[in-house]
């Protein structure tokens, strides 16, 4: 790896490195000083992302595995938005509770319920309803049932969907969040999980911000308590079993910007209210968006094998490269790398998204933002690529 000190804007170079490759550099920012002040929380763990961006502003012990509760029953919702798009499931298919549904996460189990009788037939959008406004167990092993046979097999797809998603820290035991000694998550996990719900999932995530769903004889207030505390908040899971404490994790708006909050591991229910709120508050107010590149400036250049060239250059995006940063700190250091899969390999198209760059800041929030292709490399003959090959076991591409 190479450091070196850089006024924002100026070119460096690269050293190639086999499999994934930084390059680390740092240069000094300018911006107003306007906040002064990190943030503390009560919570065990916690994490504030941008959603867009998945720029991490604030985390604490947020690679922690711990017991998610509720909250990992995005996870089940998951794999229900899964099999609706695909169309193995279907809002109006009518499901029967089972016995064991019923006896484990209905009304005999003393947990939070949808109370759907056994034997009664429910439909796919009602069970939906009843695990986001109410955190039905019930209904969140009829839907694991319905779609795996039983709700062990059921979390063993969990764990493996989780795994394609990037959720490389989440073992799931049960559909509900339910006490199991292996299901586990880390509020990154978490945040990566909601970022994915709004993402991949638009049409189904308005169902978040319903703020009661009536069911036979019974009205369920949606358990989320920052929907009505004027934040922008719409949207996610609350979670609580007493091995982990209260925990939750919410998504607000906030003129076109949209972040993401977990806090767990909290004594009381107004404690987790309190603790999202503040830091929902404190990013939307002490972070903004700063221009790096601008657009079609070059970033970098990283090492190409088998290419009629040795080096393709790296561009941003159509708005450059545009970063998270706090506002707080003036003539801030950044610290940069660029990473990719080293080396790349020809052909490459004008565009290809090929690295990203990591920019952690003095408070140690980081953003990472992909970096494009500035020009086609076409594949080279046998001969260039014969010695690329030698050079590549000589020098490991160490220019």
């Amino acid at each position: 790896m190479t450091a070196l000190a850089l006024q924002k804007g100026t070119p460096w170079p690269i050293r190639c490195m086999q499999l994934a490759m930084a390059v680390v550099v740092t240069w000094t920012f300018v911006v107003a000083p306007a906040l002064a002040q990190g943030f503390q929380t009560r919570a065990k763990q916690a994490i504030l992302i941008d959603a867009d961006t998945g720029a991490v502003l604030f985390e604490r012990n947020a690679d922690e595995r711990m017991h998610p509760a509720s909250m990992s029953k995005l996870m089940t919702l998951v794999m229900a938005f899964k099999a609706l798009r695909s169309g193995r499931l279907k809002m109006e298919d009518e499901i029967v509770m089972s016995v064991n549904a019923w006896r484990n996460g209905g009304a005999p189990s003393g947990t939070s319920a949808m109370m759907v009788p056994v034997g009664e037939k429910v439909t796919v959008s009602e069970l939906l309803q009843g695990i986001i406004v109410q955190s039905g167990n019930d209904a969140s092993i009829a839907i694991a049932e319905t779609l795996a046979g039983t709700e062990e097999a059921f979390a063993e797809l969990m764990t493996k969907h989780a795994r394609e998603i990037g959720l490389t820290s989440s073992t799931f035991k049960n559909s509900t969040g339910l006490y199991h000694p292996e299901h586990l998550m880390t509020a990154r996990d978490l945040a990566l999980l909601a970022k994915h719900v709004i993402q991949e999932y638009p049409e189904f995530y308005p169902m978040f911000a319903q703020p009661d769903f009536r069911y036979r004889r019974h009205r369920f207030i949606n358990r989320n308590p920052l929907l009505n505390a004027d934040l922008g908040v719409d949207g996610l899971k609350t979670g609580y079993i007493k091995e982990s404490g209260y925990g939750i994790v919410a998504s607000a708006k906030q003129d076109n910007r949209r972040l993401i909050v977990v806090v767990n591991g909290l004594d009381t229910a107004a404690a987790r209210r309190e603790e999202a709120r503040k830091l929902l508050e404190w990013g939307f107010r002490a972070f903004g968006e700063f221009r790096l590149f601008n657009e079609g400036e070059v970033v970098a250049r990283a090492r190409v094998w088998g290419g009629d060239q040795f080096y393709v250059p790296l561009t941003g995006g159509p708005d450059g490269v545009q970063v998270w940063l706090p506002r707080a700190v003036a003539n801030q250091q950044l610290k940069a790398e660029i990473i990719y899969d080293s080396p790349l390999k020809a052909p490459i198209k004008k565009g290809d998204p090929v690295a990203k760059l990591r920019v952690k800041s003095a408070w140690n929030t980081t953003s990472e933002v992909p970096l494009y292709a500035a020009e086609d490399v076409a594949r080279a003959g046998p001969m260039r690529r014969g010695l690329d090959t030698l050079a590549y076991m000589a020098f490991r591409w160490i220019p």
